[in-house]
């Protein structure tokens, strides 16, 4: 892991060269939606044997396989689920905002009109890999906000089943519509429908650059979460953090993709140079070693820099997708970040504590885009309408006014709108 240091105007960056697909990946994803569109069921059991390997005559999960789920898990594993369950809708919870009206004294009525989305859809990664995470992190704020209708679409194995942990998590949300379709396949099922998948009205989940292409191409006939990149963190630490524990951190990240980033920020060179030795010690240890030693010589670095405002200076430039912040006193540097996707603060607050348990939501922005994204929300499954009863009064007062601002625009049939009222008794 490289050691930079750093100071004054000293650029830092975890933005990586990810392309927005190759103009092969493009073509291929623009071939599958417009053959779920012609074709439907059809083509998406078509597109599902080819690159999933699965015959999924119907897509749909029954009953019979989420009970079957649950004798595969262990209790102590549905227990967990539960937990954190249980975790994750509180903190949503808080997140609820209502309706508001307000009067003028001249008898006008504005506000604002809160209403959940009919329909989302869930894309849940899948295949080789379980995800129950992903279901708990997208399900729960749309549960929350009031969405009617929520479907969950994940690719299946190739013995064309979905992973346990995935449908029990779903099952213990109460989501009955559960579909085992991935890939461009899915996203083009969930936004244009099929003979037997209804559209739904936003899309959320991450995916493989296929999907993420899919979703892009669908935006527009659907709302989407986001575009997200591969996974980053940032540590900020002093000479107080301990080594092996950032270390640890740090290649938490590594392990997901041999494009992840993991950074660490800090103004002591010994704890730079100890966390050094320790990335290359634990990385031997890992499982997914080779895909954690890539991202780490690829995208990882140990920036030094010469104070602790110089080191924060760096990180809101970063402006990471995870921040964790071990020092002294991490409360203190809270006030001055001003751009990270989520903030642990302390050494008891991983940031595997946050991906699973804590409570918020781990659909973080990604690729420096937490300068102006938020976390996935119950907000990103709601509508706002903007409610406006004009009074008499404030009619009568304001028409000139009104009238004279569009014709300020050339817009002479707005005028007349309002000057058809003027004058008006009734």
């Amino acid at each position: 892991m490289k050691i930079k240091s750093i100071g004054g105007n000293t650029a830092v960056s975890l933005k990586r060269s990810i392309s927005a697909g190759t103009e092969e990946q493009r073509k291929a994803v623009r071939t599958i939606i417009d053959g779920v569109i012609k074709r439907g069921d059809a083509a998406v059991a078509d597109f599902t044997k080819r690159f999933d390997g699965a015959d999924v005559s119907d897509p749909r999960v029954s009953e019979q396989e989420i009970k079957e789920s649950y004798s595969m898990l262990k209790q102590e594993d549905v227990d967990t689920l539960k937990a954190a369950i249980s975790n994750i809708k509180e903190y949503h919870e808080r997140q609820l905002t209502s309706s508001w009206f307000y009067h003028r004294e001249d008898g006008t009525m504005l506000g604002q009109k809160i209403t959940p989305l009919d329909s989302a859809g869930v894309y849940v990664p899948g295949g080789t890999a379980a995800y129950p995470s992903s279901v708990l992190m997208n399900v729960i704020p749309a549960i929350v906000a009031g969405v009617g209708r929520i479907v969950l679409a994940s690719p299946p194995g190739k013995d064309g089943r979905l992973s346990p942990g995935v449908l029990v998590a779903a099952a213990e949300l109460g989501i009955k519509e559960m579909y085992k379709i991935g890939g461009a396949q899915a996203i083009a099922a969930l936004a244009y429908g099929t003979e037997t998948i209804s559209p739904v009205d936003k899309i959320t989940g991450p995916g493989n650059i296929y999907v993420a292409l899919a979703k892009r191409e669908v935006f527009g006939q659907v709302d989407i979460d986001m575009l997200a990149g591969p996974s980053e963190i940032a540590v900020l630490a002093d000479q107080t953090a301990n080594p092996r524990e950032i270390a640890a951190d740090l290649l938490s990240q590594a392990e997901h993709d041999a494009m992840a980033s993991s950074v660490l920020v800090t103004d002591s060179h010994s704890l730079a140079e100890a966390v050094q030795k320790e990335v290359d010690r634990q990385l031997e240890e890992l499982p997914r070693k080779d895909i954690a030693r890539q991202s780490i010589d690829d995208h990882g670095c140990i920036y030094v820099a010469e104070t602790i405002d110089d080191a924060v200076t760096a990180v809101n430039e970063l402006a990471p997708e995870h921040l964790e912040i071990v020092t002294e006193n991490p409360e203190a540097l809270l006030g001055k970040i001003k751009h990270a996707g989520a903030i642990f603060l302390g050494r008891y607050s991983s940031e595997p504590v946050g991906d699973y348990f804590a409570g918020p939501n781990h659909v973080l922005p990604t690729n420096g885009t937490a300068r102006f994204s938020s976390p996935l929300s119950v907000e990103d499954f709601q509508k706002r309408s903007s409610i406006i009863s004009y009074s008499k009064e404030a009619f009568r007062e304001n028409a000139e006014r009104i009238a004279a601002f569009a014709r300020m625009e050339g817009l002479e049939a707005h005028a007349r709108a309002i000057e058809s009222r003027n004058g008006e008794e009734d």
